[in-house]
């Protein structure tokens, strides 16, 4: 299962459009469903008005209607691993638990894999009280 999840996320990768830092990022989510989804980084001349690959899979889950992540992906390239960033970390946990796998790798493999609690120990949640 994860070497479906790690080719989506690769193909999302070579779709990304990152003319600026030429850092591509690909990102493939699986729902509940079992259903992939993925998504790329996509930037923009104003920096920070881009998006990360996560975030583009989370938006492509909602949109079909789904709201539980079971299972996560990240590509990049390099050297070093490119886990979610802080943002999209805690985007994530939004919609994942707390075990979740995270596997992170490059277009030959996955390199590591953590749980979405190693990499967001201390998520933000709001609490559901009521009065």
């Amino acid at each position: 299962m994860t070497d479906e999840i790690h080719k989506a996320a690769s193909t999302a990768r070579s779709r990304a459009h990152a003319p600026y830092s030429k850092f591509h990022v690909g990102a493939a989510i699986r729902g509940a469903s079992g259903k992939i989804y993925t998504g790329a980084n996509v930037e923009n001349a104003s920096y920070p008005e881009g998006w990360c690959a996560e975030t583009s899979a989370i938006s492509a889950m909602i949109m079909a209607g789904e709201t539980q992540i079971t299972e996560v992906c990240v590509v990049g390239t390099g050297a070093q691993l490119v886990p979610p960033c802080g943002g999209c970390r805690q985007r994530l946990a939004e919609f994942a638990g707390a075990d979740t796998p995270v596997h992170v790798g490059d277009e030959a493999a996955i390199r590591r894999s953590f749980t979405l609690a190693e990499l967001l120990p201390a998520a933000f949640v709001l609490e559901s009280g009521s009065d």
